[in-house]
């Protein structure tokens, strides 16, 4: 009796998933949290217009969903003051990226990051055997500069950026990226991930051109626009490049109900802004209650902060796991120095009573 026969890149992986959640969590530990802050949701949720349209879209759940995404593409295109062909709608930015990998890269091929950054892109890329190459971040920034001369030196066909970034919330303004476009050395791709764009300050979109070929950028309706559950998100570029996604996505992935979400949500902007004004909020009190337990945070254009336990990866994580032992989900980044820092999401009101309280317990802990 034999099994199947794996591919040599699937044989050679580890088994290993780019993060585990808090349900997994709470499984372990039998008992729920009591605050989740550390997956980046947005806890205010979606709009009322958003979960009213998804509500009315269940009753046709028997149908597929448009497989185009027709009026979700055309009404981004509006938002956006593009066309409709710059415009693909995807399971997720994790989605899109899974067919961005697929698209480009082959097994030796050189895909460049940074050492520390979106983990699930590095998966995306090991799954289809390309060579990742890391740079490190600086001043707990990514360094486009530095990303953009190791693709020169590897011959990358593909760089991953996000702007802001996930995990330390920091960001450059949009002229900078703009300006290092220049140094992409010829065939190479530069993957911008804005799924915290919403939250930045003015000017940190860079203005690339929507058809300028050496840029793909993509936004997700899961942060500011409060329907991480639901999976959606668009990438935008130039038409030769999106055509291609039709070559290879799942043409039905995006059901109908997050479909329907989407357009609702993308169509209230006052509730838009009133959760961008809610979660600058939870970010100062965020600082504020570390600053009171004598630990400093990173500035944020993102819906977390990043909060530096003064010590190494080590501390950081004895920290987190007595957050964890309190109830509290965060998490932390993977490698130093940036793991110094735990990475707390932001919450409501009540959530963040729990981590006042709590916080000083876990330090307290951790220290001894």
């Amino acid at each position: 009796m034999t099994g199947p026969r794996y591919t040599d890149i699937v044989r050679a992986l580890p088994a290993s998933v780019p993060f585990v959640g808090p349900e997994v969590r709470e499984r372990e530990t039998g008992k729920a949290f009591a605050a989740r802050l550390g997956a980046n949701e947005n806890v205010f949720g979606p709009s009322p217009k958003a979960i009213s349209a998804m509500q009315e879209a269940v009753g046709d759940i028997w149908k597929y969903s448009d497989a185009t995404s027709h009026d979700l593409r055309h009404a981004l295109a509006v938002h956006h003051n593009v066309d409709a062909e710059n415009i693909v709608v995807g399971e997720g930015i994790d989605g899109l990226l899974g067919y961005l990998v697929r698209l480009l890269i082959e097994p030796g091929d050189s895909v460049v990051t940074s050492d520390g950054a979106y983990p699930t892109f590095n998966y995306h890329v090991a799954g289809f055997g390309g060579e990742l190459h890391k740079v490190p971040y600086k001043d707990d920034h990514e360094d486009p500069a530095a990303l953009l001369t190791k693709a020169k030196e590897v011959g990358a066909k593909l760089v991953y950026l996000a702007n802001p970034d996930n995990p330390m919330g920091t960001w450059h303004d949009g002229s900078k990226i703009r300006a290092a476009l220049d140094d992409l050395p010829h065939g190479c791709l530069l993957m911008l991930d804005e799924a915290y764009i919403e939250f930045a300050p003015d000017g940190t979109a860079p203005e690339i051109p929507i058809d300028d070929p050496r840029v793909i950028r993509m936004r997700t309706f899961s942060k500011a626009y409060g329907i991480a559950g639901a999976r959606i998100a668009y990438a935008m570029g130039a038409p030769d490049l999106i055509q291609s996604f039709d070559k290879i996505r799942n043409h039905f992935g995006v059901n109908r109900v997050a479909q329907a979400g989407a357009l609702a949500a993308l169509q209230d902007e006052d509730w838009l802004q009133q959760t961008i004004h809610r979660m600058a909020e939870a970010r100062d009190r965020i600082a504020q209650i570390a600053a009171a337990n004598g630990l400093h945070s990173l500035p944020s254009a993102a819906n977390f902060v990043a909060v530096d336990c003064g010590r190494d990866g080590d501390f950081a994580r004895a920290v987190l796991n007595e957050l964890i032992a309190r109830d509290l989900f965060v998490r932390m980044p993977g490698v130093a120095p940036l793991n110094r820092c735990i990475r707390i999401s932001c919450g409501r009101p009540q959530d963040l009573d729990l981590l006042e309280s709590a916080l000083p317990q876990a330090l307290a802990a951790a220290r001894a």
